[in-house]
């Protein structure tokens, strides 16, 4: 079945979206598919992993900037690891830079620079789960894989009328979805309908007027798309707190530490610094007369929110601390760091 009554919703969509699709850099739009331009699966992927959790205006630029230092997933792979963690601070979630690194090194190591071209295949590569496995294979190599993000949720849910909210409804819109995936040009099916949700079927004020799916559209007809999806609603994000300590030299060195891989911010360089909780203990690197700076560093992470407590004193002469790195003013980039640890380095240099 791919239709709603006797609407044909996947003809419709793509008629719409030959007209309408959106233009971007890592896009192989309706004309050029049409006329055989097939799509770069590490396009396709690198833009993918990126717009996890992010939007398409954040992710344009940066996409841009990788495509250019690194245009193929060789050249990615044998990237240094602090240069691509560098280029990806701002975009957040850095467990996707990480994955991304090994990915890469996967495919160019092990699959002879080529992604796998189904779904199941792509699944078993470092960071891909079923999202990002099923847009990859359809949008890359027009595979009939239900892709499901945000907007396509929100496409379904208003043109059941689905009331059961997120993410408990996550699989019967996934099945509505499937339903529609048509064996015809599937990968420009996936985008027309994330396009849609995009730019028509909003989550405030859809533009119901001029959407192509507007007769079939169960909640236009019932009233209720503008409530719908529904949502179980978020718990208050906490508060912790925690202190890093920035220790500079007479020549511009500055004292860096490496995170640990597993965790928040894993593999990245930043300042030293306590424990992140309620009541974080003033943990030092080395015995000094530290300073606290007037002012406070305020970040939010996707569960909780954080304020940073800025500590400043004279780098010790010789040699770093143990587990420590001294950075030389040439060698310091800022853009090396994540946020959260980039705005205490602006901080501290305002003060």
């Amino acid at each position: 079945m791919r239709d709603t009554g006797e609407f044909d919703v996947s003809g419709a969509l793509l008629g719409w979206y030959d007209r309408h699709a959106r233009e971007m850099p890592w896009r192989v739009g309706p004309a050029d598919r049409a006329a055989g331009v097939v799509p770069d699966p590490y396009r396709v992927w690198l833009s993918e992993v990126m717009l996890q959790q992010t939007t398409v205006a954040a992710v344009r630029d940066y996409f841009l900037r990788f495509t250019t230092r690194w245009p193929t997933v060789g050249a990615l792979a044998a990237a240094p690891d602090d240069q691509v963690m560098g280029e990806w601070a701002g975009l957040g979630y850095y467990a996707r830079a990480r994955n991304l690194l090994k990915c890469a090194r996967v495919v160019a190591n092990e699959q002879s620079g080529r992604f796998p071209d189904t779904y199941d295949a792509l699944l078993k590569l470092p960071g891909i789960g079923p999202y990002t496995a099923a847009a990859i294979s359809a949008i890359a190599f027009d595979r009939p894989e239900t892709v499901l993000d945000g907007n396509v949720e929100r496409v379904m849910a208003r043109l059941y009328d689905i009331h059961e909210p997120l993410p408990g409804s996550k699989t019967i819109l996934k099945e509505k979805a499937a339903t529609l995936t048509p064996d015809a040009r599937p990968g420009d099916y996936a985008q027309a309908v994330m396009d849609l949700g995009a730019t028509i079927c909003t989550p405030k004020s859809p533009a119901c007027g001029i959407c192509p799916l507007r007769d079939p559209c169960q909640a236009r007809l019932a009233g209720t798309q503008s409530d719908l999806p529904r949502k179980t609603p978020n718990k208050p994000k906490p508060t912790r707190y925690g202190h890093i300590y920035i220790a500079h030299g007479d020549t511009g060195a500055l004292l860096l530490e490496r995170r640990p891989d597993k965790g928040l911010l894993g593999g990245m360089l930043g300042w030293p610094g306590s424990d992140w909780s309620d009541t974080p203990v003033e943990t030092p690197p080395f015995p000094a007369d530290w300073h606290s700076l007037a002012g406070k560093v305020r970040h939010t992470f996707t569960h909780f929110h954080l304020i940073l407590r800025i500590w400043t004193a004279p780098l010790p002469p010789n040699t770093a601390p143990d587990g420590l790195i001294i950075v030389e003013k040439h060698a310091f980039r800022p853009s090396d760091l994540p946020t959260v640890m980039r705005k205490a380095h602006d901080l501290w240099r305002t003060r």
